[in-house]
């Protein structure tokens, strides 16, 4: 097991483990969905973590990034000279779907067998919780070098407006590294899936169903962009192989629309399709959507149909040495923390992190509390121990990368 100085001991005993838990369940009972084109919660649960810095002595700056979606931004200077650590966590959680369909109440924030229950208690009302009361558990040891930032932030689940915000306003400048606290099973994640949410819209021309030659049939276009996307994925996989710690790459189509019934007798002008594409180091986004410009043209050819493709999202793979001292503090408190040798592991999905890695430049490690693949899914829970376990990893972690050792 690798040791612990005094200060990381001595910080980890001032860690408020009962207050750690009312935190994360009166965040779990805030109801902060993301619900494009309604309103939302984040706002709410903003205040409850004003009202905790308050408790706290803390001052923070609330930033409004669109109405009712505020970023939240905490600094704790140590006293002492050294770097700046950045923890991050987002505030909104996905829809809760149909609530007859849960075990329990969503945002009940109940107790049960050793967990807290509902929407958000893993991804990542537990997480931003931990990254609180580990700062808290810090700044009570006593000085501490350098500087911890907390980065509250909205709309991790839709745009990521909030981390946007939160960089090209500064906050990130001068970050030595950051720590991205999403669930991630005890796994120590220093790379991520990229991410291009691809739309393609087709144009065609109307005609009768009985007189096809005299249309230009954007259905038909799209089972053939299909197809070819499908070649394209199958061509990523052979070249790039299975990542060790991020699967495959993948090109899944999403959404199709074309017509309207119940005019079965007519070819529609217009169709659209979307694609959720997935990316591993290695992969040029601009290549890939090239390729898939090239092919869409030559089915333009063949068919008549314009496509046009637009990237409403586009997120690279990020990749950060496991040798990173970030990464190597998150390692070296895992096993000092838990006794265990680390795992190391990736990111499926994207995070906040991403943004962090590619528009201000900084190494970034994702870990945090709860389950890796129970993020947005039906009777979602953390589980106490785990919630305890990653907050005194925060704050070993923390120390030790800032210098305390």
């Amino acid at each position: 097991m690798s040791p612990s100085s005094p200060s990381t001991r001595n910080a980890r005993q001032a860690l408020d483990r009962e207050g750690l838990v009312e935190f994360t369940r009166r965040l779990v009972r805030v109801p902060s969905v993301n619900r494009p084109g309604e309103a939302f919660g984040e706002a709410n649960a903003v205040a409850v973590v004003v009202e905790q810095a308050a408790v706290f002595g803390w001052d923070v700056v609330v930033e409004e990034v669109a109405p009712g979606r505020p970023n939240a931004i905490i600094r704790l200077d140590g006293g002492l000279p050294g770097p700046t650590l950045l923890f991050e966590g987002h505030t909104d959680v996905v829809t809760e779907g149909n609530p007859a369909d849960w075990a329990f109440d969503p945002f009940g924030g109940d107790v049960v067998d050793g967990k807290i229950r509902g929407r958000g208690a893993a991804d990542m009302k537990g997480g931003v919780a931990a990254i609180v009361f580990a700062a808290r558990a810090i700044q009570e040891a006593g000085p501490f070098p350098g500087t911890i930032i907390l980065g509250i932030l909205c709309d991790e689940e839709e745009m990521m407006i909030g981390v946007h915000d939160f960089v090209e306003k500064g906050h990130a400048a001068g970050v030595d590294g950051a720590i991205v606290a999403e669930p991630e099973g005890g796994e120590i994640c220093a790379v991520q899936k990229g991410a291009i949410r691809l739309r393609v819209d087709l144009d065609g021309t109307m005609a009768h169903g009985a007189m096809p030659h005299q249309g230009e049939n954007p259905i038909v276009a799209a089972g053939m962009l299909m197809v070819a996307l499908a070649e394209i994925e199958a061509d990523l996989q052979r070249t790039h192989g299975e990542h060790p710690h991020l699967g495959w790459p993948y090109i899944t189509p999403t959404h199709v629309v074309a017509g309207s019934l119940p005019q079965i007798n007519v070819i529609p002008e217009r169709a659209l399709l979307t694609f959720d594409i997935r990316t591993i180091p290695g992969i040029d986004h601009n290549e890939l959507v090239a390729q898939i410009q090239r092919r869409a043209d030559a089915i333009t050819a063949d068919t008549g149909v314009e496509f046009t493709l637009s990237r409403p999202v586009d997120r690279p793979a990020a990749d950060t040495p496991l040798d990173d001292p970030v990464v190597q503090a998150v390692a070296e408190a895992h096993k000092a923390v838990t006794g265990e040798d680390p795992v190391y592991g990736g990111v499926p999905g994207t995070t906040d992190g991403t943004i962090l890695w590619r528009d201000a430049g900084l190494p970034v490690v994702v870990y945090g509390p709860g389950g890796k693949w129970i993020a947005h899914q039906k009777d979602e829970f953390v589980e106490i121990d785990d919630l305890v376990t990653s907050t005194e990893v925060f704050i070993e972690a923390a120390l030790r990368f800032l210098g305390a050792e």
